[in-house]
């Protein structure tokens, strides 16, 4: 099969050197599931060339609702190693190393490492404090993203910057709390999300202007407004 114009839709929003560049670039997506499930999703088809896929979970049937990697054939299937048989089937020339682990204080360092840009589809908040704070001390861009019923939210985080414990609070010092659980997760919200941490960790890796930095950026599907709050 010939797929010498695997890429032309991209362009003219991304020049040849940038497509280029995307292929030589390395991005860590933390959480398969509903966010992770579609940013692997997009960075595989826009041609990321190296991608890290990080989870310890399996798939179930409430998965079913949002998390375009699960349906039924994939249920009781590791979400890691599922989203690398995805990322094959899309994109054969990337690269794609899948992680079959919960991110925590132990591993954090290692499942960052050599990454030019680390997407954050946690859905615990104690994951992602170790995964920012690795993110700050290992010099990497962290994307971030949440998601709970109709309503997300989006940032991207450099070393130095405030703006997730502005989100959050101090780490592990009663700073809030996610509330997908108690809102539910709408599969339109997670796909619309997901498609702006994309975009993001895109801008990242090729220093393009226009990031969500010092910023955090809301998203209400149920009214459609989005709002775009400075974090200090």
């Amino acid at each position: 099969m010939d797929f010498e114009h695997r890429y032309d839709r991209n362009k003219t929003s991304l020049t040849d050197d940038e497509c280029a560049a995307l292929a030589a670039k390395r991005i860590v997506v933390v959480g398969c599931g509903g966010l992770g499930g579609s940013v692997i999703e997009a960075l595989a088809r826009i041609g990321v060339g190296h991608l890290r896929v990080v989870d310890g979970d399996v798939f179930d049937e409430s998965n079913l609702n949002r998390q375009i990697l699960c349906t039924e054939a994939t249920v009781g299937q590791k979400k890691a190693l599922v989203a690398a048989e995805r990322i094959a089937a899309i994109n054969s020339s990337v690269a794609v190393e899948p992680v079959v682990a919960y991110l925590d204080e132990a591993n954090a360092f290692e499942v960052i490492s050599g990454a030019d840009c680390v997407v954050d589809c946690l859905d615990n908040l104690e994951a992602r404090f170790w995964l920012a704070y690795a993110c700050q001390h290992a010099n990497t861009p962290l994307v971030y993203g949440a998601i709970a019923g109709w309503f997300g939210q989006v940032c991207t985080v450099y070393p130095g910057d405030v703006s997730f414990v502005s989100v959050y609070g101090e780490p592990f010092e009663g700073g809030g709390e996610s509330q997908h659980k108690a809102l539910g997760n709408l599969p339109f919200t997670a796909h619309s999300i997901a498609a702006i941490q994309a975009a993001e960790a895109v801008k990242v890796v090729l220093e393009r202007p226009g990031q969500i930095r010092n910023r955090l950026l809301m998203v209400d599907l149920l009214d459609g407004s989005v709002d775009d709050m400075e974090l200090r």
